[in-house]
């Protein structure tokens, strides 16, 4: 069942992303040469819309036909993300097109969160260093869980620079989530994960450098919203989440304390992401986006490991986080001094 998820998702996903990308360079919706991207020619911005569809079918599939998992509180939940991925691709297909400003993006992403949590997509409980498991009140839950959403498609879409990288992320994140799924004896929660896993895949065959079509703000927000979700539906899976995406949140949180600091906007973008400014030292795309997708390979290998107490996960996190720091400022530094 886990390789038809998977095989299905990436085929539906390979064939539509196909077909948008035909019909994105026909209907003129193309991301021209210049600004923080360095491509030679247009490209197909609306690839995102292909990710969508064979993630979503394969979804809704699921729920309507296959076995729900024996946790009736996790039914309402799974629609949830159903509904919020169709939300967010809506939106995202139409920011595409018009190209909106921050304002519209940062009132779409706060819906898609409030999507979640009316369907009872929040975070809970968690396990604190220390503490161990602890509930959290909803007074914090809510305003916790809409952070954490919206945090997450602004990483995605700020990953979203070099060819492959985010949509190989996120493949690898989902892949992962579905393994913790699997070791917590939620096997048709799995099949979710699996379902964008292969989704992303298929994505990526015209995705990898050079790249034939780009995520769009559809693609970026409906996986980011899903990676968000995915990642609340069982416990401890948000830190396993955060060791997945160590690398790019660390990078994002570094980039807004950087522009607040200079005065600028956290949400202009520029090419002051670590992905960037290793691209623009010279570094070939491959390099790079290889390097990424092993440090969310071994982050995630970290959290999936049992013997891992919390305590260690916290370090590793924290660990991470200085290197992406350190390895932000140097560059930062030798990039003004040339």
């Amino acid at each position: 069942m886990s390789l038809l998820v998977f095989g299905v998702a990436l085929a539906l996903s390979a064939l539509a992303t196909f077909f948008a990308m035909k019909l994105g360079e026909r209907w003129g919706c193309v991301q021209m040469p210049g600004g923080r991207r360095k491509h030679a020619r247009p490209v197909a911005r609306i690839g995102g819309v292909g990710l969508f569809i064979g993630f979503i079918v394969v979804a809704v599939g699921l729920y309507l036909v296959a076995p729900r998992p024996a946790d009736i509180n996790l039914h309402l939940p799974l629609v949830g993300v159903i509904l919020g991925a169709a939300f967010t691709a809506l939106f995202g297909l139409a920011d595409d097109r018009f190209d909106f400003k921050a304002g519209p993006q940062f009132a779409a992403q706060l819906g898609a969160a409030l999507i979640a949590i009316a369907t009872d997509v929040f975070i809970g409980k968690v396990t604190l260093p220390f503490f161990g498991p602890q509930e959290i009140p909803l007074v914090v839950a809510y305003p916790l869980t809409v952070f954490w959403i919206v945090g997450m498609m602004n990483t995605v879409n700020f990953l979203d620079g070099l060819d492959g990288l985010a949509a190989g992320v996120g493949a690898i994140a989902a892949g992962l989530f579905a393994v913790h799924s699997v070791q917590l004896g939620q096997n048709e929660v799995a099949w979710y994960s699996l379902a964008l896993a292969g989704a992303c895949v298929g994505f990526l065959i015209f995705n990898l450098h050079p790249a034939r079509v780009f995520l769009g703000s559809a693609g970026a927000m409906v996986l980011g919203y899903a990676l968000a979700t995915l990642s609340i539906l069982a416990p401890a899976r948000v830190a396993t989440a955060v060791l997945v995406m160590a690398l790019p949140i660390a990078d994002v949180a570094y980039q807004i304390f950087d522009r607040w600091r200079r005065g600028q906007s956290p949400m202009q973008g520029d090419r002051g992401h670590l992905h960037f400014r290793l691209s623009d030292f010279g570094l070939p795309q491959w390099p790079i986006v290889l390097g990424y997708w092993l440090f969310c390979v071994v982050g995630g290998l970290i959290a999936l490991q049992p013997s891992f107490r919390p305590e260690a996960k916290l370090a590793a996190i924290m660990g991470l986080g200085v290197i992406v720091a350190v390895a932000l400022a140097i560059l930062s530094r030798r990039q003004r001094s040339l």
